[in-house]
C-alpha cells in the first residue's frame, strides 16, 4: 500500500457493509498525518484490507466522492481532496465507526482536564460515584483554523485513570477509549438538539450570544453496560447539521 493507511475495521453485520467502510474510510482521510499521500490505494487493494467486496468498496468510494472527500480519475487512481471542506453534513447509523468519522479531521486544543464532582444532569450514568474527570477540548478546522465545536467528555475516574492527554489532540475521544484504552464498547447512545450559545461557548466559537447551536449528547456503554463516558459537544449550527439514515430492513 502507499503511506496512507486506513484504519482497520470490525464490521457488523447488521449494517450496510459498505456504510461502514466509507465513514472508517472518512475517519482515515481526515485524521490522516499531514504528511501522508493524497493517493489511495488501488479499489482492490482497499477490498482486501476491509475485507469486502470490490463492489462494496466501490459504493463506499462513491460515498465519500459525492462528500467532495475524494476524486476519481481513470488510469490515474482515487486522490484525497486536500481542500476537502470537513464541515459535512453529519450521517448517524449506528456503527461506532461513525461516530469516529464525525470527530474527525479537526485541530483539536485540550483547554483543561481534571477531577470534578459528578454534575447533576450526569448523575444517572454515574451511580455511586462523587467525581468524574472531565476533560474540555476546542476543536477547529484543519485548513482555515476556524473554531467548529467545543466538547465536554466526563470519564468514569477508572477509566481516566489510564488516558494520555497526547492521544486526545490527535484523536477523538471514542478512538482513544476503544483503540488505546481497550475499553470494549457495546453501544454509544446519540442525542442531537438545536440550543443557543451560553456565553462560554459564543466565546470559544465565536458566534454571537444566544445565535442557534447544535448540541450532541454522547453516552457511551461499555460490555458490562457501564456508562464509560458522557460527551456534550457544540458545534455551530451554521458549519454543521445531522441526519439518520433508516435502513428499510430495520423498521418495524
Amino acid at each position: 500500500m502507499t503511506s496512507f493507511a486506513p484504519d482497520s475495521l470490525v464490521l457488523n453485520r447488521k449494517l450496510p457493509l459498505w456504510y461502514q467502510v466509507s465513514q472508517s474510510l472518512r475517519a482515515s482521510i481526515l485524521g490522516r498525518a499531514p504528511e501522508a499521500s493524497l493517493r489511495l490505494p488501488t479499489e482492490e487493494q482497499l477490498a482486501q484490507h476491509y475485507g469486502v467486496s470490490v463492489l462494496t468498496m466501490r459504493q463506499a468510494l462513491k460515498e465519500l466522492e459525492e462528500e467532495g472527500l475524494i476524486s476519481r480519475h481513470r488510469r490515474r487512481g482515487t486522490f484525497i481532496e486536500p481542500g476537502a471542506r470537513r464541515g459535512a453534513p453529519r450521517r448517524l447509523l449506528g456503527s461506532i465507526d461513525a461516530i469516529v468519522a464525525q470527530q474527525s479531521g479537526e485541530r483539536t486544543t485540550v483547554l483543561g482536564h481534571g477531577p470534578e464532582p459528578v454534575p447533576v444532569e450526569l448523575a444517572e450514568h454515574f451511580p455511586g460515584a462523587a467525581e468524574v474527570v472531565v476533560y474540555r477540548r476546542l476543536r477547529r478546522d484543519g485548513d482555515s483554523g476556524e473554531p467548529t465545536n467545543w466538547a465536554e467528555n466526563a470519564l468514569h475516574p477508572d477509566v481516566a485513570a489510564g488516558l494520555d492527554i497526547a492521544d486526545l489532540e490527535r484523536w477523538p475521544m471514542t478512538k482513544v477509549l476503544r483503540d488505546a484504552l481497550g475499553v470494549r464498547i457495546s453501544r454509544i447512545t446519540d442525542t442531537v438538539e438545536a440550543r443557543l450559545a451560553d456565553p462560554r461557548t459564543a466565546e470559544l466559537l465565536g458566534v454571537p450570544l444566544l445565535s442557534p447551536i447544535l448540541h450532541y449528547t454522547g453516552v457511551t456503554y461499555d460490555e458490562t453496560g457501564r456508562v464509560v463516558d458522557v460527551a456534550r459537544i457544540r458545534y455551530r449550527g451554521d458549519r454543521f447539521s445531522f441526519s439518520v439514515t433508516v435502513d428499510a430492513a430495520d423498521r418495524a
